[in-house]
């Protein structure tokens, strides 16, 4: 068979497995599928500048229309991948058409979980996902309207911090006891929950939807305990589903993703996964993980695109994310899994300070608020796995990579 890569998604992991395999001298043709209409772009700034109206559409592209034609690849915009043909070696698409390939990559990623609730179809209730999503959300975000976002998380808080600052009238409903409440300790979700208040950000936590009210459009949020919410419209940010019905039905494997190894491989020597829909071992992790960032998926691609190059090219390095809220840059190294300690350095009410997350005295990740030497240090200190007392990580006048270089 010719060779012939074929990628199905649209997104970093995709562009990244496309960009890696010609960089290690992948010579045989490259089709990527896609279902959406625009060329691979990025997703984080959605919810923040692009959102803001601070961010043109083409500036979220990850690589002009000349790279594609430059690299020999093939783009196939706005088209469904409904099958493969695992032994013939095909895609059918949605006008029945077949891509054979002798190597395949599922860069599926992931989409907006739905609420489920009465009245979730209602016109007003917009999910951050995708440009369209944002492009639709962008036009009803007008100042003095009333905003109710469901999910107090990255997403959600985001889209808070944006939609204040536009002057709308913004409550978020969390069904947690608190904010961030999986993915972040409580010292940092009260930091969180305290700036969102002061910038007028009213919010509920332990407060379940239980219906949306309208005739056509959401005119209320309605909650299990009984309070009904006025609003002009609603942002549900209650998290992703990763994209995995492709490889179920091709009797891949999968549980919370696409499993695949180190590599990005799946069981299908011909067949692989990068990015939000696959789920892997990690160096880091105590378990397989699946995980939603733009490093993960730089990483995996990478990796994928080795693996069906024949080259051994697992990724090693200490996963990183970041959220934009108001002033305030919070990047993230390791994960915070299994953790037993919880460490916070410099002080919060400066709004520049971070938490180090540690396990049997080991830091495994680091929230960093508008500190990068925190989060770039960390980032050693994590990869060194050295453990470190909570006296020395508290003072700030250590400094604690100087600490790890001298061992």
């Amino acid at each position: 068979m010719k060779k012939h890569l074929v990628v199905v998604g649209g997104g970093q992991a995709a562009l990244q497995t496309v960009q890696s395999a010609r960089q290690l001298g992948y010579d045989g043709d490259i089709t990527v599928v896609a279902d959406e209409l625009d060329p691979p772009y990025q997703r984080p700034p959605l919810s923040k500048q692009y959102l803001a109206g601070k961010l043109a559409r083409e500036r979220l592209y990850l690589r002009p229309a000349s790279f594609y034609a430059d690299q020999g690849v093939r783009l196939m915009p706005g088209r469904a991948a409904l099958e493969i043909q695992v032994a013939q070696q095909g895609v059918r698409l949605d006008d029945d058409s077949v891509l054979r390939f002798s190597e395949l990559v599922l860069a599926t990623g992931s989409r907006a979980r739905r609420l489920s609730v009465p009245g979730a179809e209602l016109a007003g209730i917009h999910y951050v996902r995708t440009i369209p999503d944002i492009d639709a959300l962008r036009a009803e975000l007008e100042p003095g309207k009333r905003l109710v976002i469901v999910g107090g998380g990255y997403i959600g808080l985001e889209a808070a911090a944006v939609a204040v600052a536009l002057g709308l009238q913004v409550t978020v409903l969390e069904a947690a006891p608190r904010l961030l409440a999986r993915v972040v300790c409580e010292e940092l979700a009260e930091f969180y929950t305290r700036c969102h208040t002061e910038a007028g950000v009213a919010i509920q936590c332990g407060t379940e939807v239980t219906a949306f009210a309208g005739e056509d459009r959401v005119l209320a949020v309605e909650t299990r305990v009984g309070t009904r919410i006025d609003c002009d419209l609603v942002i549900a940010g209650i998290g992703v589903l990763p994209n995995v019905e492709l490889a179920a039905q091709a009797g891949l494997e999968c549980d919370n993703g696409i499993l695949v190894d180190s590599g990005s491989r799946t069981a299908d020597p011909n067949i692989f996964a990068a990015g939000d829909c696959s789920n892997h071992p990690h160096p880091f992790a105590p378990h397989r993980v699946r995980l939603e960032s733009v490093n993960n998926a730089v990483e995996q691609g990478k990796a994928a695109a080795a693996s069906l190059l024949g080259h051994t090219a697992p990724f090693e390095s200490v996963p990183w994310f970041w959220s934009d809220q108001y002033d305030l840059k919070l990047q993230i190294a390791g994960l915070a899994l299994d953790y037993d300690q919880v460490v916070v350095r410099g002080n919060p009410s400066r709004k520049g300070f971070a938490v180090y997350y540690l396990a049997a005295g080991v830091p495994i990740a680091v929230d960093a608020v508008n500190s990068p030497r925190d989060f770039m240090g960390a980032k050693k200190l994590i990869a060194a796995r050295r453990k470190l007392s909570a006296q020395e990580i508290a003072d700030p006048e250590i400094d604690l990579t100087a600490r790890f270089s001298d061992g």
